[in-house]
């Protein structure tokens, strides 16, 4: 099996996340994609994050019906600091050898890569599909000293919309692929400011997850402080 994983806070889930993970899905191809959303902080958390139970939730009710998604609670059942070659190292056991990983990553993470725990390790044992993000360029990825030498031009009609793919070998790793797709327009940050001044969400959330956030008055922090 061919298995895509997309982490992330989740904070809330919308609908760029579902495009980004069928686009990839597709593209691939991959036989399903997991959703794994981060646990709480094992110190304060930030006002802005909603607790990791509503925002596992949000992404069950995001993804329900939908036959080639599938959510794990790894990460929001995991206790202290989280580190993604833990998960993967879980995933491994629990999917078995003939299961290949394919972890989704957005562009802008990538490049804060070598700051990771194990990023060798991780590099070992999935295969990294990196997706572009707004204010970054693919072009940026020749900085990174623990890849080999990349091919400029490539890179640059990566950037350009003229290469629709860029496989990067790694010695005894699975590699990396580059997939230039549109970039998405929306953000968590904005649409949780949305929420909190009230404004409607129509078009950037599933329609469940939006109904649960007003039923569980998630992020109207700012909506509260109007009316005091």
């Amino acid at each position: 099996m061919r298995l895509g994983l997309l982490g992330g806070s989740f904070n809330p889930i919308h609908n760029g996340h579902l495009s980004i993970a069928d686009q990839v899905r597709e593209r691939l191809p991959l036989d399903r994609v997991l959703f794994i959303p981060t646990g709480d902080p094992p110190h304060k958390r930030e006002e802005s994050l909603a607790p990791a139970k509503d925002r596992y939730e949000m992404v069950r009710v995001a993804i329900a019906g939908m036959p080639f998604f599938d959510i794990s609670d790894i990460e929001v059942r995991r206790t202290g600091k989280s580190y993604s070659i833990d998960t993967i190292r879980e995933l491994q056991r629990q999917y078995g050898p003939s299961t290949e990983l394919y972890f989704l990553i957005g562009l802008d993470a990538f490049l804060d890569f070598t700051s990771w725990k194990e990023p060798r390790e991780l590099l070992s044992n999935c295969r990294f599909v990196v997706v572009p993000r707004p204010g970054q360029s693919f072009q940026s990825l020749a900085r990174l000293s623990m890849l080999p030498e990349l091919d400029a031009r490539a890179l640059a009609q990566l950037d350009a919309g003229e290469l629709t793919r860029l496989d990067i070998a790694i010695p005894s790793c699975p590699g990396i692929i580059c997939l230039p797709l549109p970039l998405c327009p929306t953000s968590s940050s904005e649409i949780r400011q949305r929420i909190g001044h009230g404004a409607t969400q129509a078009n950037v959330l599933p329609p469940p997850v939006e109904s649960y956030i007003l039923h569980h008055r998630l992020y109207q922090e700012d909506r509260n402080r109007t009316h005091i």
